[in-house]
């Protein structure tokens, strides 16, 4: 049966960083963990998706590997100008195998302890709860540890044995005959899944599984000032560890939802506020909203169209300081006039007519 592409195995794509390479890692073994995932091809996964990591998390194989593929990595290219040596040998074998070359025996499956893996949702709040802050509860479907067994697994303490199949290691040791000598390979124990113990009476109440599935309802603090986007973590509340393992944590991605009337620029908050186009000519005050509350505001005569004005301390407070609210001033030039609103208009424009924008625009061109 054909290789797959290791890159492949673990959901990259030929050139990924070190740091992506372990993510990538982490997330595929505890997916397919023999612990946590029982379909029937699980833990051919799980040694793919190790062998594969073996290489890629060297250096010196993945260059290998990168240059020339699974070939390079059977020994059919070692014939170049960097002379591979016994010990490189057992090296590159041994990512097959997952052991050392020759007598030497080295385990790089981890059959302890491991942090579950963390889980994200959403969480749409209202605009105001954003500035100041709430505390939303939520349902959710956890894992939690058996308050019966504490996680063992058993009816007593008594029935907790030691694995015969692999001495309580978690691991079992097979050899390979190869023309290149030996090969010794560690692999998960099947009896127990890697938890080195065997159940002699299972726990009524969990089954033997150690927890039990339940709906619990988790007060979320939501921190005031936060911002569409940020996630509020809460700690082990994510899927469970595995053979004994601390839970992931639960992340909590927040959306805010859109004001009628305010908008967010990080800490500052904008408003536009319209006024007639006389209270622009000639000043006028007026209550703007802010998320404290009114404020009055004063409008200087001659105000123009888009104009902003600062009201300091009245955006968002958060850690990083105390925002502003920005005023824009939109003008409602008015599309309906009565006769004796017209004969006024008409009279300023006569008697401004040399004042004319538009004519002074004109003078601009010739």
């Amino acid at each position: 049966m054909e290789k797959r592409d290791y890159y492949e195995v673990l959901g990259l794509s030929k050139g990924a960083s070190d740091d992506e390479i372990k993510r990538a890692y982490r997330k595929m073994a505890k997916k397919y963990h023999p612990d946590i995932n029982k379909e029937a091809d699980a833990e051919a996964k799980f040694k793919e998706i190790n062998e594969a990591y073996e290489v890629l998390s060297d250096p010196q194989k993945k260059a290998t590997y990168d240059q020339f593929g699974h070939a390079g990595m059977d020994g059919a290219s070692f014939g170049g100008g960097q002379g591979f040596g016994f010990d490189d040998l057992g090296d590159i074998f041994g990512s097959f195998f997952g052991g050392g070359f020759g007598g030497g025996s080295r385990s790089r499956r981890n059959t302890g302890p491991m942090k579950g893996n963390d889980r994200f949702m959403q969480m749409r709040i209202d605009f105001m709860d954003a500035i100041f802050g709430k505390t939303e509860t939520i349902t959710v479907e956890l894992d939690e540890q058996c308050d019966t067994c504490l996680g063992s697994g058993a009816k007593t303490k008594a029935d907790v044995k030691s694995c015969p199949n692999c001495g309580g290691s978690g691991t079992v040791t097979t050899q390979q005959r190869t023309p290149f000598g030996v090969f010794q390979s560690q692999g998960v124990c099947p009896q127990c899944n890697g938890s080195g113990k065997k159940i002699i009476n299972k726990c009524p109440k969990c089954g033997g599984k150690g927890y039990e599935h339940k709906r619990v309802k988790l007060d979320i603090k939501i921190p005031a000032g936060i911002q569409s986007g940020q996630q509020v973590r809460i700690a082990n509340k994510g899927e469970r560890g595995i053979n004994g393992g601390p839970n992931g944590d639960l992340y909590i991605e927040i959306i805010v939802s859109r004001h009628k009337q305010f908008v967010r620029d990080g800490n500052d908050i904008r408003i536009s506020i319209p006024i007639s186009v006389v209270d622009a000519v000639l000043g006028c005050k007026i209550d703007v909203p802010t998320v404290y509350g009114d404020v009055e505001l004063s409008i200087p005569a001659g105000t123009q169209h888009g104009q902003l004005f600062r009201l300091k301390g009245k955006g968002v407070k958060s850690s990083r300081g105390q925002g502003d609210q920005y005023v824009e001033i939109q003008l409602e030039v008015p599309t309906k006039l009565n006769r004796d609103e017209k004969e006024l208009f008409e009279k300023i424009r006569d008697k401004r007519k040399h004042e004319s924008p538009f004519e002074k625009f004109k003078k601009a061109f010739k």
